[in-house]
Formats: structure tokens, C-alpha cells, sequence
């Protein structure tokens, strides 16, 4: 019997699609901050929390972080000022979580062998293991996206569509961004794990098939280790089911087969337990909450400041985001149950993001918490491209949108938008003055 060999379709569109996201991501990344000590900005601000317990493990095995403000004195690590450490309990513990630095783990330890080899400091903070953190978060965004790309072909797009919508999805928001410029914040890992808890899913639900049961637990779990409050996703399954019958003959099939069911449930609990005990290492309690004096204020909601504001509202610097919004009509054609369950889950994520403290998460480009759910706003777009009577007409608005993007990245690289201070008169001003000269 002949074996079959796997040969790439060469006139599949999503493959080029993938492949120049790829190239740009690297191209970009290596020219932007891979040289003359660039790399030394590769992690900052929230990103250095995350990244720290790598270090924190396997150069100084040292859980209390005390380690940090040595490395913040060094000139050569400048952009490790940020003090991710709380006091709780009477101990040390770091603020984030640690399912970013998990994904990252295999990167940093080849990093570290890199720098080995090359005679770079072996301090953890050095050179290639800051290079490999920016590999790590575009492999993870490209997963996302061959994710998100088997998501769109269970809802019937096809593969031009697919492609367009994954180049959106990549250079039309904030995504490209939080890859290229900061990459060790934990939103382009939450956006792969949501793109494969989306795709499992939806595959559990079609097929009926456990293995896929198993795995969209194991992403919720890694989902919840990154950022816990993205274990709202979960209230997205009998969307992702397509209609209740699908939602509810999905559990029961489940329930007839308990080991599958138990074995799935366990990962959902067991991967964001891996917190609990480096909580419990750190402090002799599990169950801690390290942001302290911060939390969630839900008598004083910034809903519309979230989406709409020139502050650093979702939807008008991420306008891609709102057009994909158009999706939900035809999906409520194909299934009202659907339809009415995603919009409720977005309006509730919205109304719970924009209840922090802090609600437009300090410095950042668009609304960075969002970029977790972009998935969701994707599959509409695939919907809306596939269905709309006018395609070329939008395909056109969602190519000028992702230059529209590109050019707000270029301003907020620069400093042009600023960071957390944008009010009307400086975006109007800034329209009428697009690159800053």
C-alpha cells in the first residue's frame, strides 16, 4: 500500500496568507528590535512580570523575585524598572500569572542555551532569551491564526475569504501590535488559546468526537492561567454550539461518556492550579489575590467610554472590530439562538472589562483586553464577507480599515498618539496631521 504524501496546495490562499504574515512578523520584528541592543526593549512594563518567572525559576531559583532590583539597577536591563511585586500575606508573590511564561518556557530555555553558546550573560535577562520571548509570541499568534482559520472553514468561508480575514485579523488591529512591539504581554498568547478553545469546540459540537471536548478544556484552562478573567469565554459555548439542541445534545453525549467528561473538567481545573501552587510555595496559602487595591468597580461602568472614546475607546481605534459587528445579521439568519447569545456574551464582557479599576488599562494601544476576543469578531467578519451581496465593496472598507490600522500603529510606536492622555482635539489634530511632521 502506497503511503501519502503531504504536498502543500500552492493556489490555497489562506497558505500565502499565512506565509506573509510570517515573513512581515519577522522581518519587522528583526529589523525593529533585534539589533544594537534593541532587544532590551522587547519586555517591559506588565510584560516583565510575566516574564519573570522564567528567570525566576531557572537562573535563581528564587520565587520571592528579590533578585529584581538588582537586574532594575543594571543600565543594560532599563527596561525593567517595573515593580511586579505585591505584598500578601506578609510575602512576596508576582502580581500576573503565570500561563504567559508557561507558553513561553520552551523559547526561553532555548534562549538561554543561545546565550550560552554565544558567551552572553547568563543573567536570564540577556540577549536571545529576550529575542526568543518575541519568536515565542509570533509562533503563538500564527497558531492563532491557522486556529481561527479552522474555525472560519466550520462556518463555511471560503478560502479567499479565510485569507483576507486572517490578514485582517492580523495587520486590521491591535494584535499587530502587542506581537511586534510588546510582545510579552499575555494578549497574543490569549488570543491563540481562545482561537483553539473556539476551533475544539466547535469541532466537539459538530462531531460529537471527546478527544475535542478534552482539548477546548485544556485551552479554557490555559485561557484562565493567563488572565483569569478571560474564563468569561466559557459563557460563549452554546454560541459556539450554533443552536440549543446542538448546546444540549453536546452535554448529554458527554455525560453517557463520564471518563472523557471528567478527564476534560480535571484539565479546566488542574492547568490555572498551577497558580495555587506557586501561590502556596510563595505564601502557604493556594488561593491569593495579588492585585491588590485593584479590582473590578461595577457601580461606576465605563461601557461606552470603552468603545467609543478618543481616551482609547475599542471600536474607534479599532474600527475593523465595529464593521465586523455586521456579521451577527447574517448569523442571526442562519440561527436567531446564536445570533442573540454572542451579542449578549460581547455586551457582557464589555460591561465587565470596563468595570476595572482602571478602565482603560493604562498605557496601551486601542483596547488591549480585547485583543483576547478578536476571534470571536472574525468569525462574523467571515460571516458577513460570505453572505453580504456587496463583497468587494466590503472587502474594500476592510482594506482601507487595516491601513487605517497600520497608520494608528505607526503613531502610537512614535509616541504621536500617546499612550493614555488622547482626547478629540489631539486625535482631530493628529487626522489632520497624520505622521506627526
Amino acid at each position: 500500500m502506497r503511503k501519502r504524501s503531504w504536498k502543500p496546495d500552492l493556489k490555497n490562499p489562506v497558505l500565502w496568507a499565512m506565509l506573509f504574515a510570517t515573513v512581515v512578523l519577522l522581518w519587522t520584528s528583526a529589523n525593529m528590535k533585534w539589533g544594537d541592543g534593541r532587544w532590551n526593549r522587547l519586555v517591559k512594563v506588565d510584560g516583565t512580570g510575566y516574564f519573570s518567572y522564567l528567570p525566576a525559576i531557572f537562573v535563581y531559583q528564587d520565587l520571592t523575585f528579590s533578585f529584581h532590583d538588582s537586574i532594575a539597577r543594571n543600565p543594560e536591563h532599563r527596561e525593567f524598572y517595573f515593580d511586579y511585586r505585591k505584598q500578601v500575606h506578609g510575602k512576596t508573590v508576582n502580581k500576573y500569572y503565570a500561563g504567559t511564561a508557561l507558553l513561553m518556557l520552551p523559547f526561553y530555555l532555548a534562549g538561554h542555551a543561545l546565550n550560552a553558546l554565544t558567551g552572553q550573560s547568563m543573567d536570564g535577562f540577556s540577549v536571545w532569551v529576550l529575542i526568543m520571548t518575541q519568536i515565542a509570541a509570533i509562533f503563538y499568534t500564527l497558531l492563532g491564526l491557522w486556529w481561527l482559520h479552522l474555525s472560519l472553514r466550520l462556518y463555511s468561508t471560503n478560502q479567499r475569504i479565510t485569507a483576507i480575514v486572517l490578514l485582517a485579523a492580523l495587520f486590521g488591529t491591535n494584535l499587530f501590535y502587542y506581537v511586534s512591539e510588546e510582545p510579552a504581554m499575555s494578549h497574543a498568547y490569549s488570543f491563540a488559546m481562545v482561537s483553539l478553545f473556539i476551533y475544539t469546540a466547535k469541532m466537539y459540537f459538530i462531531a460529537r468526537i471527546p478527544k475535542y471536548f478534552v482539548w477546548s478544556m485544556a485551552a479554557f484552562g490555559l485561557i484562565v492561567l493567563i488572565r483569569p478573567v478571560n474564563a468569561l469565554v466559557i459563557i460563549s459555548l452554546p454560541f459556539i454550539a450554533g443552536s440549543y439542541t446542538a448546546f444540549k445534545s453536546g452535554w448529554w453525549a458527554l455525560v453517557k461518556k463520564p471518563n472523557w467528561l471528567m478527564f476534560g473538567l480535571v484539565l479546566a481545573v488542574l492547568i490555572p492550579g498551577i497558580q495555587n501552587v506557586i501561590y502556596w510555595l510563595q505564601t502557604g496559602h493556594p488561593f491569593v489575590f495579588s492585585y491588590q487595591g485593584e479590582g473590578f468597580n461595577f457601580s461606576e461602568i465605563h461601557f461606552f467610554d470603552f468603545l467609543f472614546s478618543f481616551k482609547k475607546g475599542f471600536f474607534l481605534y479599532t474600527p475593523l472590530a465595529f464593521v465586523a459587528l455586521g456579521g451577527l445579521v447574517f448569523l442571526y439568519r442562519q440561527s436567531k439562538y446564536a445570533a442573540l447569545w454572542l451579542l449578549g456574551f460581547l455586551v457582557l464582557v464589555i460591561y465587565i472589562l470596563s468595570s476595572w479599576w482602571l478602565w482603560y488599562y493604562g498605557g496601551s494601544f486601542s483596547s488591549r483586553v480585547m485583543v483576547e476576543y478578536l476571534p470571536y469578531f472574525m468569525v462574523l467578519l467571515g460571516l458577513m464577507l460570505t453572505h453580504i451581496k456587496i463583497p468587494k465593496t466590503a472587502i474594500g472598507l476592510i482594506i482601507v480599515l487595516t491601513l487605517f490600522c497600520q497608520l494608528q500603529t505607526y503613531q502610537y510606536r512614535y509616541g504621536y498618539l500617546h499612550y493614555d492622555s488622547m482626547t478629540s482635539e489631539k486625535y482631530l489634530d493628529l487626522m489632520l496631521n497624520p505622521l506627526g511632521k
